[in-house]
């Protein structure tokens, strides 16, 4: 089994028995500037920080290649409405200056089996950066 990465307690992972990646993955991040009016002169801009960091990324979770998609499902869920401080990993980067906040998620149901259990589902996340104080 080789291990992709991580968000918190969820692993990506591929082996010859489990297949959980992530794809589309995005990581943007700006800058803030204050302007500054001077009467009867040019405006003045004033770099005033920097804003925190986001990532966007997708996952497809399917049983038919060894992942229960209601189990990473619920772990979102979960992290999202307690505001749970995560590490991302992927391969050997650690990424940003601290941890991770699940700002939002889309589940994309993609089929279900004949009981109307999900058996595959492409999930969009969006991560915010949560920095120390």
């Amino acid at each position: 089994m080789a291990n992709i990465g991580s968000l918190g307690d969820i692993t990506f992972q591929v082996s010859s028995e489990t297949v959980k990646t992530l794809d589309n993955m995005t990581w943007s991040g700006s800058a803030r500037y204050g302007s500054h009016q001077v009467h009867l002169g040019n405006t003045l801009s004033e770099f005033s920080g920097v804003d925190l960091d986001t990532i966007t990324f997708d996952m497809y979770l399917s049983v038919y290649l060894g992942v229960n998609p209601m189990d990473d499902i619920v772990t979102l869920f979960g992290y999202e409405r307690d505001g749970t401080n995560l590490s991302f990993i992927v391969g050997d980067k650690v990424y940003g200056k601290y941890r991770w906040n699940v700002l939002s998620h889309k589940v994309k149901i993609e089929t279900y089996d004949n009981a109307g259990n999900m058996t595959s589902v492409t999930i969009s996340v969006t991560l915010k950066e949560y920095t120390k104080g």
